[in-house]
């Protein structure tokens, strides 16, 4: 059965108890009594004597709801509050915890009036009560066997007979021997606590066979302690009047490790009988050597930064780390704030944290932590790491020259380089037809980035370069910062295209989606006039009435498509409307000679019903996946059926995930799935290392609802 997590109820009672998934009744019960300090096999006698459950072959579900009659009084309904087999163990133990830490009651130690039967026409007697476990039996079950019950133990008396108490002694007797044993000591643990490096246990134990002090072994875990019960306990002698009152106990032991031990307490015989078991709980004790972990080594220029944490569980001061750099070592102090440590490890703050930047000359270095040891046990190694360090060793920069495009301008260049002596970004010289241009490549490229962490963003270059029209040979060299040679990053052959002049030629392009939400209409498209790099008007046309407006959106597919013209010739404009259906016409206006171009009619309506959140998953195509000079180029389209918004898709790279927005134009999603608009596309390129990857692309869900990977594929690059 499932149970659930429980507080402690304060020093000397049920500790906490951590709730789990489908827990079998046997685990409940150890856990329970070692929660509350109870003797495992009194609650199994409680279990039989109460619904006989231990017995059954056949249990109802009524025997489990009250299984230990807690909550259960003779004369009204048992409590529901505390129905259930895990609930009633639990409680019946800290019942009996209750009753010995608060002893003083209508049933304890000494001569006590007990009733027969809850008819108080029965009778009752004087029954001395020896201990407080009897006394714990009496207030749990307030009633004694008379002469007819005690006459046929394992049958019935008469009415006015009673059966819990006596039960209890039968099937305790019966199952695990006499209670009393054969004169072996008893006692009680009152209070376990555990300090730092420390663990404190305190109460009373006797042997009835001697007046006399006895010893006590205190365990935690494997390991043992010897102390004597001779602390003054009056109460005990009070109890006890015949063993004197020499009998407390109150220790304190070393903790030889850290972790959850078992504390137990046995009482050690003097005469006839057995050592016995006083008491046993299960507690988190610190002490010993050493904690802690180190979180990051980061390599720098020169140098390598070491963070993290350890605490020495003896004491709770903060304590040396010594941190070593191919086995020469410098000490440092863990006394820096770290968030969370005091919640994890009470008693000791959060100032046990080390972040340290250590000077190492460039290469490979083994880097150790230790944390160092105050008290008992040994120093520990945190962690021991080889660390690349970058500084000047005379290597080549590296990089991508990924595009060169012919324009009205001259040549536009783009890619990436970097030194890998240095995290600064380099220059990159562009030659074109052996005329140079020096840049930097300082733009910031994430993708690179994520494949070179040490080195940062900061290593992209885009720029436009001064050419006359024609073919023209480009090249491009990534420029060492220290000594050794340049890197040729590439060349590449451009068309540079002649300068655009007045032809008298008619604007060209294309509307791509009609579409309306609420009491909008929305036009996307390009167009461009093919005699000029400017961005031209639009006019667009609701019902025969026009409104100008300006196609100067980026589009870098139509830039692309159409080299030397540029970006600047999208547009996706948003009009208003009343509710119907409306004829939308758009017309590219030509800025010289020659007509204007219709680019499209259509009909849309509005007023219909824009999309809702309903939970549905993304949809879309992972269309293709490609690989050249260091880099990977996907495209493809996505959406959520439940927003006309674009939304992201998340790529990994053999696991390493990056977010972009698929807002690109696409008219076929936007013609497929009406109302939703057409900005859905994702075209992406990123850096990537020699070798076979894994390329995956999910949908990412803006509401409710998982999100959806959209394929898998390999590229080699």
């Amino acid at each position: 059965m499932s149970t659930w997590s429980r507080p402690s109820a304060g020093p000397g009672h049920c500790a906490a108890y951590t709730g789990a998934e489908n827990e079998p009744a046997a685990r409940i019960i150890v856990k329970v009594a070692q929660a509350c300090g109870i003797n495992p096999q009194v609650l199994l006698v409680t279990l039989q004597k109460e619904r006989s459950l231990i017995t059954d072959t056949s249990p109802t579900a009524g025997d489990y709801q009250v299984s230990m009659g807690y909550g259960c009084p003779d004369t009204a309904p048992c409590n529901a509050e505390f129905y259930g087999f895990y609930n009633q163990v639990y409680k019946a133990a800290w019942q009996f915890r209750q009753y010995t830490n608060f002893p003083d009651r209508r049933y304890k130690i000494g001569a006590v009036s007990i009733a027969f039967h809850p008819n108080t026409a029965c009778g009752a007697t004087t029954v001395g009560i020896r201990n407080q476990a009897t006394a714990n039996l009496y207030n749990y079950t307030p009633y004694q066997p008379n002469a007819a019950a005690l006459a046929n133990l394992n049958g019935s008396g008469d009415s006015c007979s009673s059966y819990g108490n006596r039960n209890f002694w039968v099937f305790f007797n019966n199952w695990f021997g006499s209670p009393t044993g054969a004169g072996n000591p008893f006692g009680n643990v009152e209070l376990y606590e555990a300090k730092p490096g420390t663990v404190r246990v305190a109460g009373w134990a006797l042997d009835p066979n001697t007046t006399e002090s006895i010893a006590v072994h205190v365990y935690v875990g494997p390991a043992g302690f010897a102390f004597t019960a001779s602390g003054s306990r009056p109460d005990v002698g009070a109890a006890y009047p015949g063993n004197g009152s020499a009998h407390g106990f109150d220790a304190t032991i070393k903790v030889p490790t850290s972790g959850t031990q078992d504390v137990c307490v046995y009482g050690i015989n003097v005469g006839q009988g057995v050592n016995a078991l006083i008491g046993c709980k299960r507690m988190l004790v610190m002490g010993g050597s050493p904690l802690g972990t180190v979180d990051t080594m980061v390599a720098g220029v020169g140098s390598v930064t070491v963070s993290g944490w350890t605490l020495d569980p003896d004491i709770t001061g903060p304590i040396p780390v010594h941190i070593y750099v191919d086995g020469v070592g410098v000490a440092y102090q863990a006394n820096k704030p770290r968030a969370g440590l005091a919640a994890t490890y009470p008693g000791y703050g959060d100032n046990h944290g080390f972040s340290e930047t250590i000077p190492v000359a460039p290469g490979d270095h083994r880097i150790c932590v230790y944390g160092i040891n105050t008290g008992p046990g040994a120093h520990v190694e945190l962690a021991c790491r080889t660390v690349s360090i970058v500084g000047e060793k005379g290597r080549s920069p590296f990089g991508n020259f990924e595009t060169a495009v012919g324009d009205a301008q001259g040549v536009r260049v783009g890619g990436w380089a970097l030194d890998p002596d240095t995290v600064a970004p380099i220059a990159v010289h562009v030659y074109v037809d052996g005329v140079g241009y020096a840049i930097r490549a300082d733009q910031t490229r994430t993708d690179v980035g994520r494949v070179y962490p040490v080195h940062g963003n900061q290593h992209g270059f885009a720029a436009s370069i001064p050419a006359a029209s024609g073919a023209r040979n480009v090249c491009a060299f990534a420029i060492n910062s220290g000594p050794g040679p340049h890197t040729l990053l590439g060349c590449r052959s451009v068309v540079v295209p002649d300068a655009i002049r007045e032809q008298g030629r008619s604007p060209i392009g294309r509307v791509e989606a009609v579409s309306a939400s609420g009491s909008a209409i929305t036009v996307s498209g390009w167009a461009l006039d093919q005699d000029t790099v400017n961005s031209i008007p639009i006019h667009v046309y609701v019902d025969g009435v026009g409104v100008a407006l300006t196609a100067d959106e980026p589009r870098p597919d139509v830039g692309r498509a159409y080299p030397g013209y540029g970006d600047a010739h999208g547009f996706a404009e948003t009009l208003g409307a009343t509710a119907g259906t409306h004829s939308v016409c758009v017309y590219a206006i030509n800025t010289g000679a020659g007509p204007h171009t219709l680019l499209s009619c259509r009909d849309v309506t509005v007023g219909q019903t824009a999309p809702v959140e309903a939970g549905r998953s993304p949809i879309g195509n992972f269309e293709a996946v490609t690989a050249a000079g260091g880099s990977i180029s996907i495209s493809g389209w996505a959406l959520d059926p439940d927003t006309a918004s674009s939304i992201h898709v998340h790529v990994y790279v053999d696991g390493v995930g990056a977010a972009y927005l698929a807002d690109e134009p696409r008219a076929d999603v936007g013609r497929a799935y009406p109302g939703l608009g057409d900005a859905h596309g994702f075209v992406e390129s990123f850096a990537a290392s020699p070798g076979q990857h894994t390329v995956c692309v999910y949908g990412i869900n803006t509401g409710a609802g998982p999100h959806t990977l959209l394929g898998c594929r390999a590229v080699t690059s």
